[in-house]
């Protein structure tokens, strides 16, 4: 006789169900303020307030402007897999709206004291409380038009899940950095967030993107950003990334927004973090704010319960095209560090004698123009900075900076090319180096041979240089090549992203011409002239600017014309 075995498979409760969904939508109090803003966005409001006790722990209030509901619509609104935004498995594709799930108000309903509180016309208005997902009343409610969700008591019917939640502070960052992400993408919504009374964010409509920027994390980090402004195909990326003379270790903002809708993407963000080779300190890390907007079948949004994720139909495509949109964010010479208030770049051109010199008018060393149609009016400081009038004030070159990304562009032309044209010297010089310099001499040879340098080794410690570069009359070839080789050994610029950079970056700053050295009116021209014709002209190797700009409205405010 056969014994049957008990039936071990069993259909959930409804109410174990809605909790283990819970589980996926409603991870700490941030997630429960996340869903209910992206609701409130969803149904138009202009302007939501957010009101939380004890980081969200024991009380959670979203109160917005929007679009109210009506009773039926209400009710069934806390119903499961209920929603507005999509009717076929179809919608899912290219869903415009940041809720869809149709999970979320029945899933902090489940684990929470709730109550709804909406009207569709500031006349007629509906109550709902629910107490862990059971219906405990429904009233009429007198309300302007909007919606209001109340959450006490977060979790209290799962002490478990209750006992993991950070403490208050922690929790209140969270919700902080939700509410700021969710207003960085709506700067015509007014957003207010209070935490025990105390206002932690109150920011008005903003006419611009950089407007809203200033106000959620100040003008100090605002004025050192650059926008972008980017499509290629059918990828438009648009946003800010700062200066890398501003760029630093620590404390950096990061954040990427794909239609809308802010995700985690850390590899989007080293994308951004490339177009920035050869302006980057070792160590520091620029903020970064990436507005992604692409075709709903080109981007799946439904990978991830709350959202925070997506999956790129090619993906390779999409990091390309961000890194090419920062990079071209750096490039136009009116990336330059602004010296006071007032405009913030160099404009589109250069004005010498009243003439107008298009910036893209310059794009390499082949392309500079003949010297006699303009006399420009240069003038060398301290000997070693270079002033002139640009189109909107007064351009500060540092000569050695200016020098330096002029060199290390020309160099990374000869080290995928043919090399350099090399003098060779009457007198070849002779010099003594340590074993791990001889070593590096030898790993590098070849490179060294493509920016001139002929060398073979001697005798003991010592080598041969037959040949050297010239890039500017005061160019001293044995300290070059001694502080290039003791660079080398010692592994500068390791940040960089591949060993021509490194090779490129570290001549470049041997090379240059230096601080303190007086230059003539056709040098200082010349150097000028092929620093507009950088791709990167803003900024050396080392992120530290290569110009400064004094706005010709910081001039006027300072002399009381305006």
């Amino acid at each position: 006789m056969m014994v049957q075995s008990a039936v071990r498979i069993a259909v959930l409760a409804p109410q174990v169900a809605d909790q283990i969904a819970a589980g996926e939508v409603v991870e700490r109090p941030a997630s429960v303020v996340k869903e209910l803003v992206e609701n409130a966005l969803d149904a138009g409001a202009r302007a939501i307030r957010v009101e939380i006790e004890d980081g969200g722990k024991s009380l959670i209030r979203v109160s917005d402007d929007g679009e109210g509901m009506a009773r039926p619509d209400a009710e069934l609104a806390l119903s499961r897999h209920a929603t507005s935004k999509i009717r076929e498995a179809a919608d899912l594709i290219g869903v415009g709206t940041f809720g869809f799930r149709g999970e979320a108000l029945p899933a902090i309903a489940s684990v929470s004291r709730f109550e709804l509180e909406t009207s569709p016309d500031g006349a007629t208005g509906t109550r709902l409380r629910l107490v862990g997902g059971k219906r405990e009343g429904v009233d009429d409610a007198v309300r302007q038009r909007g919606t209001t969700v109340t959450v006490r008591a977060l979790f209290f019917n799962m002490p478990a899940r209750r006992k993991f939640l950070r403490a208050q502070s922690t929790e209140t960052r969270a919700v902080a950095e939700a509410v700021t992400l969710l207003a960085l993408t709506r700067p015509e919504t007014a957003f207010t967030l209070s935490s025990d009374e105390r206002t932690l964010i109150d920011v008005r409509p903003a006419a611009s993107a950089i407007e809203r920027v200033g106000a959620l994390w100040g003008g100090a980090l605002a004025d050192t950003l650059l926008p972008i402004a980017h499509r290629e195909g059918p990828l438009e990326v648009r946003g800010f990334a700062q200066r890398p003379a501003q760029a630093k270790p620590s404390g950096r903002k990061g954040h990427v927004f794909v239609r809308g809708r802010p995700i985690r993407d850390p590899f989007i963000l080293r994308a951004a973090e490339a177009g920035y080779r050869s302006t980057l300190a070792p160590d520091d890390r620029p903020s970064l704010i990436l507005f992604l907007d692409l075709p709903g079948d080109a981007v799946d949004v439904n990978v991830h319960p709350s959202k925070l994720e997506v999956r790129f139909r090619d993906k390779f495509f999409v990091e390309k095209v961000v890194e090419e949109a920062v990079r071209g964010a750096l490039g136009p010479l009116a990336a330059a560090a602004p010296l006071g208030a007032g405009d913030s770049g160099l404009g589109t051109g250069v004005s010498w004698n009243g003439t107008s010199v298009p910036m893209d008018l310059f794009s390499g060393d082949s392309r500079v123009p003949s010297p006699e149609p303009l006399t420009p009016p240069l003038l060398q400081v301290f000997d070693t900075y270079i002033l002139f009038q640009s189109d909107s004030g007064v351009a500060i070159v540092d000569q050695h900076s200016a020098h330096e990304r002029v060199l290390y562009e020309r160099v990374m032309r000869q080290l995928t090319g043919d090399g350099a044209t090399a003098q060779r010297l009457l007198l070849p010089l002779t010099l003594d180096f340590s074993g791990p310099e001889l070593e590096a001499i030898e790993a590098h040879r070849e490179l060294l041979r493509r920016v001139g340098f002929e060398v073979e080794p001697f005798s003991g410690r010592s080598v041969v240089v037959h040949t050297a570069p010239n890039p500017h009359p005061r160019f001293d070839a044995a300290r070059c090549f001694q502080e290039l080789v003791a660079d080398l050994a010692g592994g500068r610029f390791g940040a960089l992203a591949n060993r021509l950079e490194r090779f490129a970056a570290t001549f470049a700053c041997r090379a240059a011409i230096k601080a303190g050295q007086r230059l003539e009116l056709e040098e200082m021209r010349e150097l000028v002239l092929r620093l507009l014709g950088a791709t990167l002209p803003a900024h050396d190797v080392h992120g530290r600017p290569t110009v400064v700009q004094l706005p010709r409205g910081e001039l006027e405010r300072r002399f009381g014309r305006s």
